[in-house]
């Protein structure tokens, strides 16, 4: 798909952040709260934030941030990305993926890493495709305060 384009995320971006949050990845969250970690996240240097723009709206995004360990190297690791249902294969989350790459790269990272949902088949072949590795299964876990 031509044009669209990437750019770093901005505050007023946050509306459409949400919404893609609460319809493509089944995280309903509310918009004071998205704005108040948005607005924390574009000022922390470890965390990088892009959107996918078309016609002057947010149709994707992807958050990255350090991943460090005690015993293995740098890397950046994939919070969370999203594209709008209807622009779904069409190369926008392949661009937000090699914006990110980009960064990590430029970053001194030796690579990247994401976690997804078990049920999200669909989304483990677009991982694929796109160069990652499945290298283990695991339970995520919890706990709330």
């Amino acid at each position: 798909m031509n044009g669209f384009s990437i750019r770093e995320a901005v505050e007023s971006d946050a509306n459409a952040i949400c919404q893609l949050n609460s319809t493509e990845m089944g995280y309903p969250f509310p918009l004071d709260a998205t704005i108040g970690n948005l607005s924390k996240l574009l000022n922390n240097p470890s965390n990088k934030i892009f959107v996918a723009v078309l016609d002057d709206s947010v149709v994707g995004y992807v958050h990255a941030n350090d991943y460090d360990l005690l015993y293995a190297p740098h890397m950046k690791n994939i919070m969370g990305i999203a594209v709008s249902g209807e622009y779904k294969r069409q190369g926008i989350g392949r661009a937000l993926l090699q914006q990110i790459e980009h960064w990590a790269r430029e970053t001194g990272a030796s690579g990247i890493r994401l976690v997804s949902g078990a049920a999200r088949a669909d989304a483990h072949n677009f991982y694929r495709s796109c160069g990652f590795s499945g290298n283990k299964e695991q339970i995520n876990l919890k706990k709330m305060f």
